[in-house]
């Protein structure tokens, strides 16, 4: 062998262990371990009830929780594009939770996003938002999750993310490039309740974790609208299209704050409700917020400026589209399509029945400058979220049986029907949906484990 291509191969060698090194050995001193932690009452009721709040502020159970799974035991599984990450299991047992954290364990892993054992956790963990929150929020609810949930006796399940990609000594180095360490900035030029709605969603509520765009890293492209316009600008993770929180056309522009905290407590308005993980979000966090939070959060969402080039305002064109359905000349495919399969919910002039079938026209989803989100509700049906301010919570269909054909042609129909104005969906774009849809992780729930919660129920 060639003496320059030997010195060449000792040398990457001699680079790739000096990278793992420094990379094992970044959490010690990039992410340390508090010195001196504060001494934590767990048995305080007062403060084991505002670390349960705080919980639902940062909703810990949608991501903690698999569906038909114990709460907080784990196993939910997050499709990413290297392979199926699952949740790991935060209550107090022992052995497979976090029984034995200390309080310093507890809150490095929640803002530093560290376990005790030196190891970073995924960036799925939204410890970047998490860093700025108070040290009496992280205080609390290290006291609820010791003292007030169940334990669960659960294993964690393992990633499908091939090796190498699965090595986590890597994450240390996404540490050290994306999760500087940050304080909350209050911005002299908001209001005092716009800067607290800021720091919930920059902080536990981690609003930016779907909806803002991430980078070749996965990291959040801005983790404040100090930083830069894509701060909330809207992202897509798992086939959702997390729509800017912007006040542009494709954004909030249409909405009114009080639409907006009628959403968050609800999931539903008059026009349009959520559906996919936003769903989720609504059924176990932001229902339980104060009143006080949803408001504060509402008007900061309503300071956000639209990105460079985007409009302003959306204006529909004019709806040709009830006119025509209702005179039964329907010709189109996509128009049949509708006819068929559609309107008996959304109705001909396509405005549906208010809180029970969203509208199709004038919704921000359905002209979403992304129509991911459109696409996969339609291929796989969505449920809305269910709270205590709806008698019932409805559920749509999926129409996976259609072709990608028939689905490209209804749903380019409604996206320029009634008014609005969208880009063109392909047939391309319905099949890419469809694997994503097809290859969704099947989330983790050992049988013993459903059996023992039938048992305790």
């Amino acid at each position: 062998m060639n003496k320059a291509i030997k010195v060449t191969i000792v040398g990457a060698a001699a680079l790739l262990v000096a990278a793992v090194g420094i990379a094992k050995s970044v959490p010690y001193w990039f992410a340390p371990k508090m010195d001196n932690p504060p001494t934590v009452n767990i048995h305080d009721p007062e403060l084991i009830a505002k670390g349960e709040y705080y919980a639902r502020v940062a909703d810990c159970v949608a991501c903690h929780t698999a569906p038909g799974g114990k709460p907080f035991a784990g196993g939910l599984g997050m499709q990413t594009p290297l392979g199926a990450i699952y949740s790991t299991n935060i209550t107090p047992d022992p052995e497979t939770g976090i029984g034995n954290y200390s309080y310093a364990d507890f809150e490095r892993a929640v803002r530093r996003g560290v376990r005790p054992d030196n190891v970073s956790l995924y960036p799925a963990m939204p410890s970047v938002s998490y860093m700025i929150a108070k040290d009496d929020e992280i205080e609390a609810m290290y006291a609820y999750f010791m003292s007030a949930v169940e334990p669960v006796r659960q294993d964690n399940q393992a990633s499908t993310i091939p090796w190498p990609a699965n090595m986590r000594w890597p994450l240390a180095w996404w540490q050290l490039i994306f999760a500087q360490p940050r304080e909350f900035a209050e911005d002299p030029t908001l209001t005092a309740q716009q800067n607290h709605g800021a720091y919930l969603v920059e902080g536990l509520a981690h609003c930016g974790a779907c909806h803002t765009p991430r980078g070749i890293g996965f990291q959040e492209k801005s983790l404040s609208n100090r930083d830069s316009e894509q701060f909330l600008a809207g992202s897509v993770l798992e086939g959702w299209y997390a729509k800017s929180l912007r006040n542009e056309g494709v954004g909030l522009a249409i909405w009114s704050e009080d639409e907006i905290v009628e959403f968050l407590r609800t999931g539903r308005t008059h026009h349009t409700a959520a559906f996919g993980s936003m769903s989720d979000v609504v059924e176990k966090s932001t229902q339980y917020f104060t009143d006080e939070d949803l408001q504060a959060i509402a008007s900061f969402l309503k300071t956000l400026q639209p990105r460079s080039g985007y409009a302003v305002d959306w204006q529909p064109n004019d709806d040709t589209t009830t006119a025509k359905l209702r005179s039964g000349n329907i010709t189109e495919p996509g128009e049949i399509i509708y006819i068929q399969e559609c309107a008996t919910c959304h109705r001909l002039d396509g405005k549906g029945a208010p809180r029970v079938f969203p509208a199709l026209a004038g919704n921000s989803i359905v002209f979403a400058e992304d129509p991911s989100s459109l696409i996969q509700v339609t291929l796989a049906g969505a449920k809305m979220a269910d709270t205590k301010y709806d008698m019932m919570a409805f559920t749509m269909p999926g129409f996976y049986h259609l072709s990608n054909q028939d689905l490209a042609d209804v749903l380019n129909f409604i996206r320029t029907g009634w008014g609005n104005h969208g880009s063109t969906i392909s047939t391309r774009d319905i099949a890419r949906m469809r694997r994503v849809v097809d290859h969704a992780p099947e989330h983790y729930v050992p049988q013993a484990a459903i059996r023992e919660g039938a048992h305790h129920e």
